[in-house]
């Protein structure tokens, strides 16, 4: 019989153990998920060999049996009933483990921290200050000491003691880091300081504003230094450390242990995600940052918390690919009953089923999709007035941007018209002279029953308020929003009442590849105090980060709002290799090429290369057919990527274009085909000679570029045959 002391035993799980325990030989994984099972229960039950460990860095360290060659490293509690989990490994590699690392709880911020910790003598922590680009090693104070007496630059940092503490540095490491004079000296110790030290030191060496940095944190709080309980409820070390409440939720972690954005989220992530909002929420976030981890944890949270009876949480976003991974992803993470709960669609299939439902009497048609469209816009065209020398293409833009947007139905209504962002100008007399190309294509639609997807939408909005129709959702969640143009934002301020989250809308006006620029306000979403940004990126190194930024240097995006957004306070904390970028004399070339690399990093003995891990992405569909062909000849396997969801039991490495990849993320992207002329795609750029256009269609092809590099987490290679595209200078 269990007793009541065994009851109330918590155990929760460092975000590293995870990692420790993907690398296990998978017997020895299925151990240690026996063991964790079995420890969470009792943690002194015979058999775990819970034994103390002499010269740990922590006294309260403890070892545990996992079986003959794999031991585990707990912390034992202070007081109370907390045990952690911290590490994994063969025998004496997990003793070593334990012998570098501290874990503890700060003084001030109360988190929960471990990181490195070792003492060096005061001489060597010295010489490395001063070095030219050497690093500062040091942890104590008698060495930080040291250092001060030998450095002559001017300090990296203009920050007190108390500024550091309410960082998270450790109080035996404040001297060491205001001693600091490069930031190639602050990477260097960047192990031995907590992560979220080491975060706001590096946020803040890159130009953030201090006041900026700490912002979110949630400092000025009574610390008890032993209550773990209390250390873990805290958000700060709930990026870290996960409490296991249950065993089934468990083992999904374990099945999938790099996986960490299931459980571990950035205060700044949790803080977006727990919240009750009193109104539409706008959360942007460059590449990386974890916008749609963001967006899928909140879905989690309010089905989990707050919906009612009845009701649902509607899921949206602009690509179908990017809805079906999405539901994919919330699966992991979801109960069958939050599921439930949960409508995954995206916003076009929305649209569609709903007119259907509502027994809509038209077709809905897309741009060169439809042959009677084609047709139509056809014969429209042998109206256009020839004295004005202006292309096909200007009218059908003046159509997209200007004619539905607007509704606009007659001459009048045109001659009010707002052009906004269009770069020819038109007076009175030129617009009447074009609205009977404009005329002529509505009549034609008419008689043949068709309506485009922006005037289907708006028509879906007019039914809602007409038939006070009664949707099921309480809320609605929005990902990609920077593809969805003024119709869309129009529609889903309609699809649930203005209320306490409502709308929670994420997106990255940096990825926009679909030219649909709208400010929310414009659209009825007044999101004035509720709008928040994610400024680290997790999935790629700082040097691949760099390398996808630089594609839109110089240039201005908008934030959603009829506002600008910057990429100056965006940053990896991690660090890599630099992309690396390789030219060939013929595309065939450059394809035997990607074979021989992939052949290389297969072979490596360090980190050998997984297939299904990669992904080589190209601009067209017959670049990567092209590549997929000789790839197959060199006898490696490959799988195109298709709309469905990506079968990871099927080998071989991934190919897929540049709009596909989106959403996606792979430890090593080959960017293929990167030549002048299609990249970017000279057919794109040249189908408008409105010069406002040109320069959006520039932009959009820069934004996939960008998309395309930032999938990349570890590694980034970038190939070309003949002459190299511009993008890349």
């Amino acid at each position: 019989m269990v007793n009541q002391q065994t009851l109330a035993v918590q155990v929760a799980i460092m975000d590293q153990f995870f990692e420790a325990y993907a690398a296990l030989p998978k017997n020895a994984q299925k151990k240690c998920m026996e063991f964790i099972k079995k420890f969470r229960h009792n943690p002194r039950s015979s058999g775990i060999n819970y034994e103390h460990i002499n010269d740990a860095c922590d006294s309260a360290y403890r070892s545990v049996r996992i079986d003959q060659n794999f031991r585990g490293i707990v912390r034992a509690p202070d007081d109370g009933n907390v045990y952690l989990l911290l590490w994994v490994d063969k025998h004496d590699d997990a003793y070593h483990w334990a012998r570098r690392h501290q874990c503890n709880i700060h003084s001030t911020t109360g988190t929960l921290q471990v990181y490195e910790s070792e003492v060096v003598d005061s001489a060597s922590m010295a010489s490395s200050a001063v070095g030219s680009e050497e690093s500062v090693s040091g942890v104590t104070t008698e060495s930080a000491s040291a250092v001060d007496s030998f450095v002559k630059d001017e300090p990296l940092f203009q920050l007190t003691k108390g500024d550091l503490l309410e960082a998270g540095v450790p109080e035996d490491m404040v001297l060491a880091v205001k001693s600091l004079v490069r930031e190639s000296q602050l990477e260097a110790i960047e192990k031995k300081l907590p992560l979220e030290a080491f975060e706001a030191l590096y946020l803040h060496a890159a130009g953030t504003p201090w006041d900026e940095v700490i912002s979110d944190r949630q400092n000025h709080v009574e610390v008890d230094t032993s209550d773990m309980a209390a250390a873990l409820d805290r958000t700060a070390s709930q990026r870290r450390f996960w409490l296991i409440d249950d065993d089934n939720e468990l083992e999904k972690m374990l099945n999938a242990p790099l996986e960490r954005w299931r459980v571990f989220l950035h205060p700044s992530q949790r803080k977006l995600v727990e919240r009750n909002w009193n109104g539409p929420v706008r959360v942007l976030g460059g590449a990386g940052t974890g916008k749609t981890v963001v967006a899928m944890h909140r879905a989690r949270w309010l089905a989990k918390t707050s919906l009612q009876q009845g009701k649902k949480i509607l899921f949206t976003t602009f690509t179908a690919n990017l809805a079906t991974d999405i539901e994919s992803s919330l699966r992991k993470i979801c109960t069958p009953e939050q599921m439930a709960d949960i409508e995954i669609r995206n916003i076009d299939r929305w649209v569609s089923d709903f007119l259907r439902r509502s027994r809509y009497p038209h077709t809905i048609v897309y741009e060169n999709s439809n042959p009677s469209y084609k047709q139509l816009w056809e014969r429209a065209l042998t109206l256009k007035p020839p004295e004005l020398g202006l292309p096909d293409s200007f009218y059908r833009e003046e159509w997209q941007r200007v004619v539905v947007p607007q509704r606009i139905s007659d001459q009048k209504g045109y001659f009010k018209a707002l052009r906004t962002g269009r770069g020819v100008a038109l007076n009175r007399k030129q617009r009447s002279e074009i609205w009977p190309v404009f005329e002529e294509v509505r009549a034609q639609m008419h008689h043949q029953g068709l309506k485009t997807f922006e005037d289907a939408a708006l028509d879906a909005v007019d039914i809602l308020q007409r038939d006070q129709t009664r949707l099921p959702y309480q809320s609605v969640i929005v990902d990609e929003a920077q593809d969805m143009g003024p119709e869309m934002f129009t529609l889903l301020r309609h699809l649930v009442p203005e209320q306490a989250n409502d709308l929670f809308i994420v997106g990255d006006g940096h990825q926009r590849i679909y030219r649909r620029k709208t400010a929310l306000s414009q659209c009825g979403i007044r999101i004035v105090g509720r709008s928040r940004k994610l400024k680290i990126n997790y999935r790629t190194t700082e040097e691949t980060r760099k390398f996808a930024c630089a594609v839109l240097e110089g240039v201005e995006v908008d934030d959603l709002d009829g506002g600008v957004d910057g990429q100056q306070d965006y940053r990896s904390l991690m660090h890599g290799s630099a992309p690396t970028i390789q030219g060939y004399d013929s595309s065939k070339d450059e394809a035997l090429g990607l074979a021989r690399l992939i052949e290389t990093l297969t072979a490596q003995a360090a980190e050998p290369l997984v297939l299904e891990d990669c992904c080589i992405v190209t601009r067209t569909g017959w670049i990567r057919d092209e590549i997929q062909k000789i790839l197959n000849q060199e006898g490696i396997g490959t799988r195109v990527l298709d709309q469905k969801q990506d079968n990871r039991d099927i080998k071989g490495i991934r190919l897929a274009t540049m709009h596909r990849v989106k959403g996606l993320e792979f430890r090593y992207v080959f960017l293929a085909g990167i030549n002048e002329g299609v990249v970017p795609l000279k057919v794109a750029l040249n189908n408008s000679a409105d010069p406002v256009e040109q320069r959006q269609n520039e932009l959009n092809e820069r934004a996939l570029l960008h998309v395309a590099a930032s999938r990349a987490v570890k590694g980034l290679y970038v190939s070309f045959s003949g002459t190299p595209s511009r993008f890349l200078s």
